[in-house]
């Protein structure tokens, strides 16, 4: 890998920020986010990343590099649920198997925002109808994690329909608030959008920061629960997305050669849902155990990725 790609992610601010939070919250400091501010803070960075997808794609012609990253994406959405449920459920129960599985075949948006500004950075172009590809992966996993468990569930404790699930995956409100920004900034003209620019754009960065520092102190809260419960779910949280980024950033060479758009593929195969999907399990498999699953995505996966998984995964899409 390359170090310096590495030392420049490691003293990027918005990263420090999330550093501080960790520490903030292990130091059972009194610092935090009220929650109508993270909340706020949230969907600004997905109305901000949507509204400029939505400008990218007005000024991008319709081919058939769209449609085959579109089935890459929902293919990937597919397939990593199914290994995840059978290796986890050699040492998990059918339920926790099926939620794990379902949050890492699943996407997270805030980690696409994150990879978003790393692109920045670094100075790579992503094209706009990634914001729709990261929407469209996020239903799938679920939906194939809920099959699983009714398949392997003897004791019939998984709801049986699946109609809420489907329902929730289309009216969760980051999909709504991604897709609609991005058909309105498809819509909206380029003077139009100029004026809402310092909004969209300029002030994106800083947002992400604070951000950033709110599930730094959040994922550091979770980390007790968290290691109680062995070192099972520690490894797996590690090793699963990175061989999901790394197989995602080579085989994404086949759909697009576009380094940002591969970049985009290789963190979504390689993120956790925890936020879909908790909400999706609470519906249909109230027995998993969200105290696993959770901190799994957010206090270990989520900071791999965002630390040492994008420098990872960009040096494998330079080198293939």
């Amino acid at each position: 890998m390359n170090l310096d790609l590495l030392l420049d992610n490691l003293t990027n601010p918005a990263l420090l920020f999330f550093i501080l939070g960790i520490v903030a919250a292990r130091l059972k400091s009194d610092l935090e986010i009220p929650q109508n501010t993270s909340k706020f803070i949230s969907l600004y960075l997905l109305f901000s990343i949507g509204f400029k997808g939505g400008q990218e794609l007005a000024h991008s012609h319709f081919d058939m590099e769209i449609i085959w990253s579109a089935l890459f994406g929902v293919f990937i959405a597919i397939i990593i649920p199914i290994y995840c449920f059978f290796i986890l459920k050699q040492k998990f129960s059918v339920e926790n198997s099926g939620a794990i599985a379902a949050a890492y075949g699943s996407v997270s948006a805030v980690t696409f925002v994150t990879a978003v500004s790393f692109l920045e950075i670094q100075k790579y172009h992503y094209s706009g109808h990634m914001v729709a590809i990261m929407a469209l992966m996020e239903a799938p996993a679920i939906i194939v994690g809920v099959i699983l468990m009714r398949m392997y569930d003897k004791k019939t404790t998984v709801k049986a329909k699946l109609s809420p699930v489907i329902r929730h995956s289309l009216t969760n409100g980051s999909v709504l608030l991604i897709l609609g920004s991005l058909v309105i900034g498809y819509l909206a003209s380029d003077q139009q959008a100029m004026g809402i620019k310092p909004f969209t754009t300029d002030i994106f960065k800083g947002f992400l920061a604070i951000f950033l520092l709110d599930m730094g102190i959040i994922s550091g809260k979770k980390l007790d629960v968290f290691f109680r419960s062995g070192w099972s779910p520690v490894v797996f949280a590690f090793v699963i997305p990175l061989i999901n980024g790394v197989l995602a950033s080579v085989a994404s060479q086949w759909v697009t050669e576009e380094v940002g758009n591969r970049f985009i593929l290789a963190i979504l195969a390689a993120s956790a849902s925890y936020i879909a999907v908790p909400a999706a399990m609470k519906i249909v498999a109230p027995k998993a155990n969200p105290g696993l699953f959770l901190p799994m995505a957010l206090a270990v996966t989520f900071p791999f990725n965002i630390t040492f998984g994008m420098p990872i995964y960009l040096t494998v899409i330079l080198n293939t």
